[in-house]
């Protein structure tokens, strides 16, 4: 593997297999053990040193264990992590399951607290909406491993429709706790990636009060005649109180390919600024998610 932070020397993309790619359009999910294992050191050190330089946890102030520190952007915020985009085994994922001119929608850091209940990400767009999770704790099904409901992603149909309403409470609706609803338990090692439909229900159970795990978030490139429904989404990152999708670092080190899944995004982010002021005006802080 070449140093990342020679970018121009990285050899060419390792694109998914058609068995991959057919498993993550029919389940929703890919676990993919091992993947970064070679630099997973580097990336820890990133992901210590952003949040050192902002005071340790939610809005700069150390991590206690409470409630799940956010920050919003992440990778973005540290040249090193910035060149993930462009290592060859994220975009040779990427552009098998969003094509050559995915947009890069941004990553979350955080310091995740207890049981994340079922949720999806996201819902049907049209546009495939992916997200990387990289967990920096070994985990399983007794300590806070992401655990996914596979083909609940897909729209309608007999199954996603049983599950619709009813994850949120599903003593009631199933006579079993969260950590009971069947599922699969992708237990994680420190190097491995998890890669799921936003769609797709998941959550996390039993675990710890400081579990490490970063995102990348992608989509398909949004056609020309879709761009204000493209313009509220990002808006909807306002919440976080950031003025810019994109974070400075990454738009320093952006090789021209990266450039390419950044340029959509940043053409259509001007939302944000009057979003963030109101928000301000209000006196509101930054989401935990």
């Amino acid at each position: 593997m070449p140093n990342m932070n020679q970018p121009a020397a990285l050899p060419s993309d390792q694109p998914l297999s058609e068995a991959q790619r057919r498993f993550f359009t029919t389940f929703g999910y890919l676990h993919l053990p091992g993947l970064l294992s070679d630099v997973i050191g580097e990336v820890i050190d990133g992901f210590d040193r952003v949040w050192a330089n902002r005071g340790g946890g939610h809005e700069g102030k150390p991590h206690d264990g409470t409630a799940r520190s956010c920050l919003v952007p992440f990778i973005d915020q540290d040249e090193r992590l910035s060149l993930l985009l462009d290592d060859p085994r994220i975009h040779g994922l990427l552009t098998s399951l969003l094509g050559d001119d995915f947009n890069y929608m941004g990553s979350d850091g955080n310091y995740y607290v207890g049981n994340t209940g079922w949720h999806q990400d996201g819902g049907n767009t049209g546009i495939q909406f992916l997200k990387i999770a990289f967990y920096l704790d070994s985990l399983d099904g007794s300590n806070g491993a992401l655990r996914v409901i596979p083909g609940s992603h897909h729209p309608g149909g007999g199954f996603p429709d049983a599950l619709k309403g009813k994850l949120g409470d599903p003593v009631t609706h199933f006579g079993a706790t969260g950590s009971e609803v069947p599922a699969m338990v992708l237990a994680t090692n420190p190097g491995d990636l998890a890669v799921f439909d936003h769609r797709i229900y998941h959550s996390s159970w039993n675990g710890g009060k400081r579990r490490r795990m970063f995102t990348m978030n992608c989509c398909q490139r949004w056609p020309e005649s879709r761009l204000p429904e493209l313009q509220d989404y990002i808006g909807t990152h306002a919440r976080f109180l950031i003025e810019r999708n994109v974070g400075p670092a990454m738009s320093r080190v952006a090789t021209p390919r990266m450039r390419r899944h950044l340029e959509q995004v940043e053409a259509n982010d001007f939302q944000l600024k009057p979003k963030v002021e109101a928000l301000l005006a209000q006196g509101k802080a930054a989401s935990r998610g």
